[in-house]
């Protein structure tokens, strides 16, 4: 596909955006589909100043969001799809004329990995490990969207975690607790809990080696769901595998998410295995 004056342009805003794997797969499913679309990373350090290059600037058709602007480019937006109001962070912008609405298909991409892995939330106690943007998503998407019986926090920054507490209690009506995460506390969540899902930025490359759940804590009957998807085995899915748990890579959260802001931008249906393609290359 050639780049003209037509081409729609979309990114991701971050910082650090080095090591996504987002243009690879997007640029992929554009060719794919000959759609005269490009997709691009940008470092983004002054988040005001970007969202107003995206509105001044013609062809912008949609971003990707991440760490550490999920929360603070809600500011600068249009309007936020219910869904983002309810989890506090966006993951996408879709720009609609010279309209700009954000919207979080984090918490699509976690709830489809857990269900083509079989991993059936009904009736079950869930854990979280971490308070920031995708943890928010993952918890609301959950407490909103399956019937389980109720979610354990756990995370070192404690306004932020007793936060997201607090709104979970507002916006759904499962039981939630919230802790300090400690090795004790993270003994006894995982007694009795059925499902951790990791939602920190511990392990992911370069620091491959960091985990947050030591081995010995780790127990057969747990699924255990990691949002880092690079590497696409960390420390924590290769060792809570090695102890015989049902474990679901980041990978498959990062795709279906992805799969859901093509849509977004594109009103196409998005060539999901071409995608999912791409993103295995990367790690073969």
């Amino acid at each position: 596909m050639d780049i003209n004056a037509h081409t729609q342009l979309c990114g991701v805003l971050g910082n650090p955006v080095e090591h996504s794997l987002s243009p690879a797969i997007h640029n992929a499913a554009f060719q794919h589909l000959g759609l005269n679309y490009v997709y691009l990373a940008f470092r983004v350090e002054q988040v005001k100043e970007a969202v107003q290059g995206i509105r001044a600037l013609g062809n912008m058709r949609g971003f990707s969001v991440t760490i550490p602007h999920k929360i603070s480019t809600m500011d600068f937006l249009d309007s936020i799809d219910d869904t983002a109001k309810y989890i506090g962070a966006i993951n996408t912008i879709v720009k609609t004329d010279d309209a700009l609405t954000g919207y979080n298909t984090d918490a699509l991409g976690a709830l489809q990995a857990l269900r083509q892995a079989k991993a059936p939330l009904a009736g079950k106690q869930v854990l979280i490990l971490g308070s920031g943007g995708a943890a928010r998503a993952i918890a609301f998407g959950i407490a909103l969207h399956e019937p389980i019986a109720g979610i354990t926090l756990l995370g070192i920054v404690d306004d932020e975690r007793a936060t997201l507490a607090a709104d979970l209690r507002k916006g759904s009506t499962i039981p939630i607790n919230e802790m300090h995460l400690s090795e004790e506390t993270l003994g006894q969540a995982i007694e009795q809990c059925q499902v951790l899902i990791h939602c920190t930025p511990l392990g992911m490359h370069p620091k491959v080696d960091g985990t947050c759940v030591p081995k010995n804590l780790l127990q057969p009957h747990l699924t255990v769901m990691d949002i880092v998807y690079n590497p696409r085995e960390t420390r924590l899915l290769r060792e809570a595998r090695e102890i015989g748990c049902t474990t679901i890579p980041g990978l498959e959260m990062f795709l279906h998410q992805a799969v859901a802001q093509f849509e977004l931008w594109t009103g196409q249906s998005a060539p999901t295995q071409v995608m999912r393609e791409i993103l295995e290359a990367q790690f073969s």
